[in-house]
């Protein structure tokens, strides 16, 4: 078995070490986190802090970004990758991932997910709780699918987006890069890069291309 280090040990980290440990095939696992009261979270020992990555690169092979913010998660995946250390996929056992599906490294697949045949997920993804990726989607770096989120079939969804939390896609809609699609909406046509959408049916609420 090999050795995991795990950076953020926040909620989404639990989440990513939980996965980690239901799929039986860690040896050692720690968390690196910025907060210096952390001693250990669950059980698991919090070793360092996050730029103290490097003095674990001989005891640690793996290395997987547990941050929630997307943009940052990539900027980390994309640093320890520089330092040698290999970034994982992680797979809750009790998700269901096609095996005709493609999965970039550094993505999680949680608990009650299912991921269908000729979908390709980026990397540095989070397909959350519970939430569904249909047939050949395409889900670029950097995509957050929240818990109870639903892609349909065919759809596209560009770098850094975040579906919201109980939202839904429909069937061979294109959404650009660094939106937001807010809880509880219904995607019905194309959503352009940089806004936010909300409602049912979704219509746009914010610019964030100056955020």
């Amino acid at each position: 078995m090999s050795d995991l280090l795990i950076l953020g040990a926040g909620g989404h980290g639990k989440v990513v070490a939980e996965t980690a440990l239901m799929e039986k095939k860690w040896g050692n696992i720690a968390f690196l986190d910025d907060n210096e009261e952390l001693r250990d979270v669950i059980g698991i020992p919090v070793i360092g802090r996050f730029n103290d990555f490097i003095l674990f690169k001989d005891k640690y092979k793996y290395a997987f970004v547990a941050i929630g913010n997307n943009k940052l998660r990539m900027e980390w995946i994309e640093r320890l990758s520089k330092a040698g250390f290999i970034i994982p996929t992680i797979i809750h056992p009790f998700s269901y991932v096609s095996e005709r599906s493609n999965i970039g490294e550094g993505t999680i697949i949680m608990a009650g997910a299912v991921v269908h045949v000729n979908a390709v997920i980026g990397k540095g993804c989070i397909i959350n709780t519970s939430s569904s990726v249909d047939h050949d989607c395409i889900l670029e770096d950097g995509v957050h699918i929240s818990p109870g989120a639903h892609i349909g079939g065919s759809v596209s969804i560009g770098k850094y987006t975040w579906v919201c939390i109980g939202s839904c896609i429909a069937n061979n809609i294109k959404i650009g890069k660094n939106v937001i699609v807010a809880a509880g909406a219904a995607v019905i046509k194309d959503v352009p890069d940089n806004v936010m959408v909300a409602g049912v049916p979704a219509i746009l609420k914010k610019n964030m291309e100056c955020d």
